[in-house]
Parts: structure tokens; C-alpha cells; sequence
């Protein structure tokens, strides 16, 4: 079940988009063909340190915005209208438009730019 659900994720054959899949260490998750599976799909595991909640806080407060801002709010047809507004909401809404404490109020996209932008050098 998991490992169908992986497939279905993965959309994106560009490079810089690639998938970074990061659950605890769970059986299911540590499972050789769960690992193989990642390997040939070209994603990157990620797993927390054992018995840290904080490794998880990012993708944690995703989840939790997904699920109150788009989720609970919406009544979806079938499961392609589903996937096109959730989409929408992570790549128009959640990484350029929406404030994040984490970031200075910044979008994610305006934060990396801000980010990237050359230091000026010390006197």
C-alpha cells in the first residue's frame, strides 16, 4: 500500500525537483523493498533520529496547514480534481504567497531568494 501510494507521488522527471521522502523508522518505511523501490524511483530517504518529534516539525506543520487550509475546506469530486487543488495550493499558495514564521514572514520562494542573495563582505 505504501509503496503504491510512493509511485503515484512521484510526477516529476525534472532534476532539481527531486523527492525527498522523510518519515520515521518504521518497519514499513526500513523495509528493503521500500528501500529498492526508492532507489529505482531515484528518491531520497530521509528518517528522523530515533525517539526526536523535532526531526519531523517541518513536515509535520505542512501536513497541518494542508489539512486546515485546503483539505477540510474542500469537497473533492475524484481524486484528479483532488491532486489538482492540492497542487495548486503547495506550489502557487504554499511556496509563493503564503507567510511562514520559520522564515521572517516570508514565503519559502522570497526567503530562499533572500537567502541565495551575495553577503556583502565584511570590512
Amino acid at each position: 500500500m505504501v509503496a503504491r501510494g510512493g509511485r503515484e507521488a512521484i510526477w516529476c522527471d525534472d532534476e532539481a525537483q527531486r523527492v525527498i521522502f522523510h518519515t520515521d523508522r518504521g518497519s514499513t518505511y526500513t523495509a528493503q523493498a521500500f528501500r529498492a523501490l526508492c532507489t529505482t524511483l531515484g528518491v531520497r530517504q530521509s528518517m528522523g533520529r530515533v525517539g526526536s518529534c523535532f526531526d519531523n516539525a517541518a513536515a509535520e506543520a505542512f501536513f497541518s496547514s494542508l489539512e486546515w487550509e485546503v483539505l477540510s475546506r474542500n469537497t473533492f469530486s475524484d481524486t484528479i480534481q483532488a491532486r489538482a487543488i492540492v497542487i495548486d495550493w503547495c506550489y502557487t499558495f504554499y511556496n509563493h504567497q503564503r507567510r511562514h514564521s520559520a522564515a521572517d514572514g516570508l514565503s519559502p520562494v522570497n526567503y530562499e531568494i533572500r537567502e541565495n542573495q551575495p553577503k556583502p563582505e565584511a570590512a
